[in-house]
């Protein structure tokens, strides 16, 4: 699957609304780490057809950023029907990440 450009006008219904559990990366394009886990990220994309994968840009989205109160890049977090069921800011390696969405 794609990645999904999460913005303001999409989050309701591609995220709050979504059937399946939703991994949201908080990213910057200047950040370096941010660029270091980005292939992580399009990976679990591509072999999960389970889950959505969106990408938060923070330059851009500025409240959906303070709504999660992210403070440090990347952040990323898990939603499952609606609520946030986990949230890590940093680079994480990919079988951290795959964790969180067992959670």
């Amino acid at each position: 699957m794609a990645l999904l450009n999460v913005t303001a006008d999409n989050f309701k219904s591609e995220v709050l609304d979504s059937e399946k559990t939703v991994l949201l990366d908080f990213f910057a394009t200047w950040c370096g780490p941010c660029q270091m886990i980005a292939p992580v990220i399009h990976e679990i994309a591509e072999e999960r057809e389970d889950i959505t994968v969106g990408k938060i840009n923070v330059d851009e989205q500025p409240g959906l950023a303070q709504a999660f109160g992210v403070v440090s890049i990347p952040t990323l977090v898990v939603i499952k029907d609606g609520k946030t069921i986990a949230q890590a800011s940093g680079a994480r390696p990919k079988d951290t990440i795959l964790k969180m969405l067992e959670e």
